[in-house]
């Protein structure tokens, strides 16, 4: 017969099995934390010492999972350029995932991690909100809102519209 030690093993293993097939993602990943496996994203974000705007970004992303490490350079662009990020897509911070993807701007951590949970990005640089739309996490100015598009960039200097932000409410 089977020892007790093993069939405690095998209900463990069963109960994670039926917890994370029947949990939404955010749900898994959280069942997997508790396994002991961290799941926290880091991102290099470059920006300037001096800007305001990127230090309440970087507080954006990592109230919503993220853990940054900052580097801060008098001169972004020199990142920008070998990244491939053309001048038209460019915001005042670049962050860099592990696995080398870009997140240019005030993109918000929804949307960071939705793409970095999917997977056929071939041919992608990463996600970028050209500029500094007010109401944009990092950029709020009291109640103002200008809508905004998150942009897919891709690496034929391409680009898609990857989402629209109606309101401050779409962002969260």
């Amino acid at each position: 017969m089977f020892s007790t030690k093993f069939l405690i093993k095998i209900l463990a293993a069963l109960t994670i099995i039926s917890l994370t097939t029947s949990c939404s993602e955010s749900e898994a990943v959280n069942v997997q934390t508790l396994a002991g496996k961290p799941q926290t994203v880091i991102l290099d974000v470059y920006k300037s010492a001096t800007c305001g705007c990127c230090k309440k970004w970087i507080s954006h992303i990592n109230d919503n999972g993220f853990q940054s490490k900052i580097h801060n350079r008098t001169n972004i662009s020199v990142i920008k350029d070998k990244k491939g990020i053309e001048p038209r897509f460019r915001s005042c911070h670049t962050a860099i995932s592990k696995e080398g993807y870009i997140f240019e701007g005030h993109v918000p951590a929804k949307y960071i991690q939705r793409f970095l949970q999917e997977t056929h990005h071939d041919g992608v640089l990463g996600l970028s909100v050209p500029a500094m739309p007010v109401g944009s996490p990092g950029m709020e100015v009291g109640d103002k809102f200008q809508p905004y598009k998150v942009l897919l960039l891709k690496s034929d200097g391409t680009y898609d519209i990857y989402a629209y932000v109606p309101s401050y409410e779409e962002q969260f």
